[in-house]
């Protein structure tokens, strides 16, 4: 991908204050795109990024950020719904007001952001969308009966999405990751007895042998937001380290 493949192009990262939106806004950025990051809190952003604050959870305030978005540069051709948050524990330990906060983030707040998105996007020859999924998708993981469940909705919202609108020559694909070391998965460890313990866990789980970095997922998501991508969508990029589909002997076993 050319350092200019994104000009003219205006691209959309919620969440994007910190974290893979972060990287994902500044990777878009580097290439040639006018970025705008939708975020509860946009202070602190470098000047290669324009800062909308905005609730994901809140129609009205998704709405006005969208359109302010549209106004100030003229459209918007990709939309990187990033924004999300975690829960731990079991069907057992989240009760109903923590389910339907985590599903209004992490699952409506993507269709909010995508429906008020849409009327710009249609008018873009290089419309792309990319929802930011998780291998919790497609892999039970222990004590995220909340935060999979929701992401798997996310997987199939993105092939649902995908289908609706690629008649309208609007792309939507998703990026899977593992454990991502981000401010998101720091604030998840203090909820644990031993957040040391939990972090080495979360290394180990990958088969590399550590976590993913937001500069790798970012590099997903620029593929997957990239013109030179145009046959691509409905595809679900998994960025995990090895988890999904390798099952590496520990060191010393044999066969």
């Amino acid at each position: 991908m050319s350092a200019g493949e994104f000009d003219g192009l205006v691209a959309v990262v919620t969440g994007g204050a910190s974290g893979i939106g972060l990287a994902a806004a500044e990777a878009l950025a580097a290439r040639g795109a006018r970025v705008a990051v939708l975020d509860r809190s946009v202070d602190g952003l470098t000047e290669s990024l324009a800062g909308f604050a905005a609730d994901v959870a809140d129609r009205a305030s998704v709405s006005a950020a969208v359109d302010a978005i549209a106004e100030r540069f003229g459209g918007i051709d990709i939309l990187v719904n990033n924004a999300g948050i975690s829960a731990v524990g079991t069907v057992e330990e989240n009760d109903d007001e923590e389910w339907a906060r985590v599903l209004d983030v992490n699952v409506i707040g993507m269709a909010r952001v995508t429906a008020a998105a849409l009327p710009w996007l249609r008018r873009s020859e290089a419309a792309s969308v990319v929802n930011l999924c998780s291998i919790a998708a497609l892999n039970g993981l222990p004590q995220r009966a909340l935060y999979s469940a929701s992401k798997g909705a996310v997987l199939a919202l993105t092939y649902a999405m995908a289908t609706d609108h690629v008649g309208e020559g609007v792309r939507v694909n998703c990026v899977s990751p593992a454990t991502v070391a981000t401010p998101f998965v720091e604030r998840m460890l203090q909820g644990f007895a031993d957040p040391v313990a939990e972090r080495a866990a979360l290394d180990a789980r990958q088969a590399t042998g550590r976590m993913v970095t937001p500069e790798e997922v970012a590099g997903a998501i620029v593929y997957l937001a990239s013109p030179s991508s145009g046959s691509t969508t409905g595809t679900a990029l998994e960025i995990d380290g090895g988890i999904t589909h390798l099952r590496p002997r520990p060191a010393g076993a044999r066969a």
